[in-house]
């Protein structure tokens, strides 16, 4: 390609778009959220180890993987706002990506335990103090809605708050859990009610780590955002202008949450108006794609790539 043709990178920056919520108020969502699970986790392994019973025993377990998992967050968060720097030239955004993937990784322990313990009092039941055990699952289930309640409202790609949630819900439902255990001791002496519905809260667990695990997995491994289609961005952005020949070397990807990115190849009939074409894809990235931080290299002709076959190369 001609050393004449203009085909240089332009960029669309807008690093300050919404990304569920103030980064202050999510930390203090998350702070508060630990210093509470920890203090639930205390009186549920002291309840636990008083009465006898698992559902409180696994529930504190959790709860204190839980307890981690939400320091890390915080942590996570906090890193997420450092700004970028010249090791780090997107700065630190996705840390909270990789604060929800090991969370999730940490649920299938906890599960894996949960489960073996479980088997262990089906076979071999012990005594179980209900009125102590009713007493803490109740506190706990309380002060677990209460957590829940305070970190509802993160944004739906917001992995670090969504990991967070997960784990104050497996919380609530090993406190409910408890709380039915309890009661099927206390009033019909059912002893296996306590193992079962341990295990039963398992694998509900088991089931939302597994979406969380896809979920931050998807986004460390560059994937298109969900609810995304490469074919349908590549197809609306050739339709961006008339001037517009072809669109490849398309890839659509998520840094973390609420961060959407892409780079593309714009190859332009002549002669073209490069900076109205660029303002055009611009316009349909943010608008239909919610698209932000874009980065286009205009192609006056063809491609200046010396990759064959780059015309075909797409793939977000």
């Amino acid at each position: 390609m001609s050393s004449s043709h203009d085909h240089q990178p332009h960029h669309d920056h807008a690093h300050d778009h919404a990304r569920g919520g103030d980064p202050v108020s999510r930390r203090r969502k998350l702070l508060l959220a630990f210093v509470l699970t920890v203090l639930v986790m205390l009186a549920e392994a002291g309840g636990g180890v008083w009465s006898g019973s698992l559902a409180l025993l696994a529930d504190a377990g959790h709860m204190m993987v839980d307890a981690l998992a939400l320091l890390l967050a915080v942590v996570g968060a906090a890193m997420a706002a450092r700004p970028a720097d010249a090791r780090r030239s997107y700065g630190y955004g996705r840390m909270e990506v990789l604060v929800g993937f090991v969370n999730a990784l940490s649920q299938f322990v906890l599960v894996g335990w949960i489960i073996y313990e479980a088997v262990t009092r089906l076979l071999h039941p012990g005594p179980i103090l209900s009125g102590v055990m009713l007493v803490v699952a109740l506190a706990g289930l309380l002060v677990n809605a209460l957590v829940l309640r305070t970190l509802h409202g993160h944004a739906h790609d917001d992995v670090n708050m969504a990991g967070a949630s997960l784990h104050v819900l497996g919380d609530l439902l090993g406190s409910l859990a408890a709380v039915l255990a309890a009661l099927a001791i206390r009033w019909f002496g059912w002893l296996w009610a306590d193992p079962l519905l341990s295990l039963l809260v398992s694998l509900l667990i088991l089931g939302n780590a597994w979406q969380l695990l896809r979920r931050s997995a998807h986004i460390l491994l560059e994937g298109v955002p969900e609810g995304v289609d490469s074919a349908v961005v590549e197809q609306s952005l050739r339709g961006a202008d008339p001037a517009i020949r072809s669109i490849h070397h398309l890839h659509v990807w998520q840094l973390a949450s609420g961060s959407r990115m892409a780079t593309l190849h714009a190859e332009l009939n002549e002669p073209a108006d490069g900076a109205r074409v660029l303002r055009a894809i611009r316009q349909i990235l943010r608008e239909r794609f919610e698209v932000e931080h874009v980065t286009v290299q205009i192609d006056p002709g063809a491609c200046p790539d010396e990759t064959p076959g780059c015309a075909g190369h797409r793939h977000g």
